[in-house]
């Protein structure tokens, strides 16, 4: 059983149906007891990153998720919920995060994003990208590198340690668009919403023990 963690913000169903789409069980759930008991965890998010905290946080699953990382079972973090595992965000202003992985989050605005032609690029970065890979993930089984990802998001992580980046994609600039720290898994794009190769991720994730 795949938990998802229910905190009032994400596309909670869509992940849900991605699983069920690859014959993964999976539930959507904010019950503590639930997610420690499940035998992977997932954290989604979609909106503004101290939103999630405070939800996170009057929910009193801040703590379910420092279990169940530290549990060692396999755990997710999708577009936001990758975001929150790091250190802080500077989304409206400094916001601290689970603190589970040393790093912040940091905004495009901020670096001025701009296409080979020399045009500013788009804030939110939206749409199809191509995600290079770090050999060896077990999660990219069956996908090959630059292959194309579905984006939403205006706010990327820079880990301060390099080792745990998974992915890297092109906006203008190189950001991390996934790391793995061992049982933890995180992609700033959504496998839920990226078709075939989105589901082979999930699948993927899905057979990790």
């Amino acid at each position: 059983m795949i938990a998802i963690i229910d905190y009032g913000m994400g596309n909670l169903r869509s992940v849900q149906k991605g699983f069920e789409a690859v014959g993964a069980e999976a539930i959507v759930t904010s019950d503590s007891q639930k997610i420690l008991s499940a035998k992977s965890v997932v954290l989604p998010g979609v909106g503004a990153f101290k939103d999630c905290m405070t939800n996170l946080e009057e929910l009193g699953l801040i703590d379910t998720v420092h279990q169940s990382v530290k549990s060692g079972k396999p755990f997710l973090g999708i577009c936001l919920g990758l975001q929150l595992l790091f250190n802080q965000s500077e989304e409206f202003g400094q916001v601290n995060g689970l603190g589970i992985l040393p790093g912040k989050v940091v905004g495009f605005k901020d670096a001025q994003p701009k296409s080979d032609s020399g045009e500013p690029l788009k804030i939110p970065h939206m749409g199809w990208n191509t995600v290079k890979v770090v050999p060896g993930n077990p999660l990219f089984d069956s996908v090959a590198d630059d292959s194309y990802f579905y984006f939403v998001h205006s706010y990327y992580i820079v880990p301060e340690n390099s080792a745990i980046i998974a992915t890297t994609t092109s906006y203008g600039i190189d950001f991390t668009s996934g790391v793995h720290h061992e049982n933890i898994h995180a992609l700033q794009f959504h496998p839920e919403k990226s078709q075939r190769l989105g589901l082979t991720v999930l699948k993927n994730f899905s057979s990790l023990s």
